[in-house]
């Protein structure tokens, strides 16, 4: 009897690796390690290895001319293929009929008007701009300055819907509370260059911005770096000078220059001068994703649209800043996200709109 289990665990054993559900993950340009939207899907991927069993792989795109080689190679070994970023619509679009046995799981793409998305693929989009507002808000609560600087990649939807909505939470925090916080804004035009962030960081700065939002992938790790620098300065602190030293200076001037980083939480970058993060819960979407798709029957094409009331989008605890924020400023933060769940709130997404956004009656229940 023991000789035929033993066979048995064997012939099981070589069923299960021989077809072993494989998801592999093609990255965009940005690729691993950029410290933001790519590495944020992959721990849904990682995420997805460790609870479901399935089998990874990766397959990191140099260029736009690598998404067609790559989504396809992919696709003639897995049964998930994860495209990430917009930027890959199109060529994902016609690369997934070919593959009808193969599941794709769209990360932040979205159909243009008239595309139409195969039987094989599902699409998870965001709203940023419901990410985004509370961030706005909270920088105008905590500038000294009176001014804060927001910084784009490349101005696509995905992009400026972040612009819209951080300037939205500006706008409210000035009409809630009687003030005129400005904002600064200026685009990059490329996710991929952290020496031309950092600079158009330190332009804003220098001209009064205190705190700079960035939605511009690794670009944007570079105005983490500007923010890191000029606080460093700012209070005569070495680079790597502990948090508890940062946050006593903190006190002792009551300023500081601060980024905001996106679609993960970035606080661990540059502890005490970043605030907060406006995230995307891409790890999620991917997670959602590849469970779905190991099963025909629970799998749904389409497009799921992700904001704050699914748990979509949201702001980071402020692991590392949480004690420079008087605590009635998330009191009132909590109270405007519940507004925007119950759409009591709405968010302008274009950045075109917020002249003409009226901020509805609100009466904080204090």
């Amino acid at each position: 009897m023991k000789k035929y289990l033993s066979v048995f665990f064997v012939v099981l054993f070589l069923f299960s690796t021989i077809y072993a559900f494989k998801v592999t993950m093609v990255t965009d340009v940005g690729g691993l390690g950029d410290k933001s939207f790519n590495d944020g899907t992959w721990q849904g991927v990682l995420r997805a290895r460790d609870e479901l069993g399935v089998e990874i792989a990766v397959i990191q795109s140099s260029e736009q001319t690598d998404y067609l080689p790559n989504l396809s190679n992919a696709a003639r070994d897995s049964d998930v293929v994860i495209a990430v970023g917009f930027m890959m619509t199109d060529v994902l679009f016609n690369v997934a009929p070919q593959f009808p046995d193969v599941y794709f799981v769209g990360i932040d793409i979205e159909p243009s008007p008239g595309q139409v998305v195969p039987s094989n693929v599902v699409c998870y989009v965001f709203n940023e701009h419901e990410s985004s507002f509370p961030a706005g808000y909270l920088a105008a609560m905590m500038s000294k300055t009176g001014k804060v600087g927001f910084i784009g990649g490349v101005p696509v939807p995905a992009v400026t819907k972040f612009e819209a909505g951080y300037a939205a939470g500006v706008k409210v925090y000035n009409e809630l509370h009687n003030e005129d916080v400005q904002v600064v804004s200026g685009y990059a035009n490329t996710f991929n260059d952290p020496a031309l962030g950092k600079s158009l960081a330190l332009t804003q700065m220098e001209n009064g911005a205190d705190i700079v939002f960035h939605a511009a992938g690794p670009t944007g790790n570079g105005v983490i770096d500007a923010a890191k620098e000029r606080g460093s300065n700012l209070y005569n602190l070495p680079q790597n000078a502990s948090l508890e030293q940062i946050i006593d200076k903190y006190y002792e001037l009551e300023k500081n220059y601060f980024a905001i980083g996106v679609d993960v939480d970035q606080g661990y970058m540059a502890p005490g001068y970043v605030l907060t993060s406006a995230m995307k819960r891409v790890d999620t979407a991917a997670f959602e994703g590849i469970q779905s798709a190991m099963s025909v029957r629970t799998f749904e094409s389409g497009v799921f649209r992700l904001g704050m009331k699914e748990d979509g989008v949201s702001i980071t605890p402020m692991k590392y800043t949480r004690s420079m924020v008087p605590i009635r400023y998330f009191v009132e933060i909590e109270y405007l996200k519940k507004l925007i769940k119950e759409d009591k709130l709405i968010i302008p997404s274009d950045p075109s709109q917020i002249g003409s956004f009226e901020v509805p009656e609100i009466t904080f229940p204090y």
